[in-house]
């Protein structure tokens, strides 16, 4: 296993796995009571547990972890009911049925249970624990607290991401989490957010800014393939005094590999399908009299797209009046790169399959244009090569500019995250 725990202990343990609502004659608060049986032996000791946080403790951080120990026993059950009384936190959790069950790590010898995620600022909770011991008898013990409420201006929330639920993408693809805020903590982030596809694979976090994470997988995700993106922001302190408020699940799938290259000097992309050649279409591209207009090498992954577009050299610093200017309206757009990369129709020129001459987009004749735009997914990988403009890899979508052994050591973890559901690389909770 990966992750928070080391090998002798059982992450996501089936006990407690879900939250319920406990029945009042089910449990009492205080110390821990045990249930004999008349055959047992009589010399056993008693079970004894111990809950953090205490019992009726008030305004507990949410990123405080729960904490179950037992002596002379196992521990059998943990079951976390949260029960949110602020309003802002509590919004928006239909959207996200489940995502707020608690679960937890049972260590080797099942004497200590710490819970996996954060709790809900600004909710009451109820914690219900069991154990055994070596007689069969049972000890309950069932501590109730309330947590901090996050405070208003320092929720963390997410603003977009990238895909969202329902795309399918190409085997490129990387997942993009913009915040509302700026986080500091970001290895607690991190670990917070879960990324479990149907075929495993490592993949690890980086942040391009204070308020965007991207997760990359180390090599092209399998296609044909579901993949999850569990966020439980919820309780997260992302810095001094911020909490997140609330959880989030992106449900996505992989279609089809989808790969073009191009040899720039050779004005041509061919596209490969699953392996299989597909397409082989002649383009025009930059002409390299500048650095502006000299097409990037490297892999670019396709991003939005538009039906009709005007492009504007004043949008990427060139002034109207430039000799350099330009002002074009084009079909079938489709976006490499932040700084004005894109494949798009381009009737206008002649040299389509001759010449480069571009300002630095990929220009495809008509038919082809719109062939490409309605035939590639966002997320489908675009390899050029043949140019001294090196794609940068926080232009755009370029993360796979930079090496596997180079992504993850930018990682705030600095450990790779399986997407086989076995976990994130560490804890996400505060001080313990």
């Amino acid at each position: 296993m990966t992750g928070k725990t080391p090998p002798v202990v059982m992450r996501r343990f089936g006990i407690g796995l879900v939250a319920l609502a406990l029945a009042a004659t089910a449990c009492t608060s205080g110390e821990a009571e045990t249930q004999s049986g008349s055959s047992e032996p009589a010399d056993a000791e008693a079970a004894e547990l111990v809950i953090t946080p205490e019992d009726g403790a008030g305004e507990v951080a949410p990123n405080s972890p729960i904490r179950v120990t037992a002596e002379n026993g196992v521990i059998t059950d943990v079951q976390v009911d949260q029960t949110v009384v602020d309003e802002a936190s509590a919004e928006g959790e239909e959207e996200a049925p489940g995502l707020y069950d608690m679960t937890g790590t049972l260590n080797g010898d099942g004497t200590e249970w710490v819970s996996d995620w954060n709790l809900r600022p600004g909710s009451e909770v109820v914690v219900t624990a069991t154990a055994e011991n070596d007689a069969g008898e049972k000890a309950e013990l069932v501590h109730e607290f309330t947590t901090l409420a996050a405070v208003p201006g320092q929720r963390l929330e997410l603003a977009s991401n990238y895909p969202v639920s329902g795309d399918t993408v190409g085997v490129g693809m990387p997942v993009v989490i913009n915040f509302d805020l700026p986080v500091t903590n970001k290895a607690q982030v991190e670990n917070s957010m879960e990324v479990v596809s149907e075929q495993g694979i490592e993949g690890a976090w980086n942040w391009t800014n204070d308020q965007t994470a991207v997760f990359r997988p180390k090599e092209y995700w399998d296609p044909y393939q579901a993949v999850t993106v569990d966020l439980r922001l919820a309780g997260v302190e992302a810095s001094e005094g911020v909490y997140g408020v609330k959880n989030y699940q992106i449900d996505f799938e992989v279609g089809r590999e989808l790969i073009a290259t191009m040899h720039v000097p050779d004005h041509e992309m061919v596209i490969t399908v699953d392996g299989e050649h597909e397409r082989t279409i002649e383009v025009s591209n930059g002409k390299a009299n500048r650095r502006f207009d000299t097409t990037s090498s490297g892999i670019h992954v396709l991003m939005e797209r538009y039906e009709h577009i005007t492009m504007d050299s004043t949008t990427v610093g060139i002034p109207e009046d430039s000799p350099n200017s330009y002002n074009v309206d084009v079909q079938y757009a489709v976006r490499t790169s932040n700084s004005g990369e894109f494949v798009h129709e381009a009737s206008y020129n002649g040299n389509i399959g001759i010449a480069n001459t571009s300002n630095g987009c990929t220009n495809l004749r008509m038919d082809d244009a719109r062939w490409f735009f309605e035939n590639t997914l966002m997320g489908d990988v675009l390899d050029t090569t043949g140019t001294d403009r090196e794609f940068e890899w926080n232009n755009g979508w370029g993360f796979w500019q930079k090496s596997w052994d180079e992504w993850l050591a930018e990682s705030a973890t600095g450990e790779p995250q399986a997407t086989d559901g076995s976990g994130t690389p560490g804890s996400v909770h505060g001080e313990q």
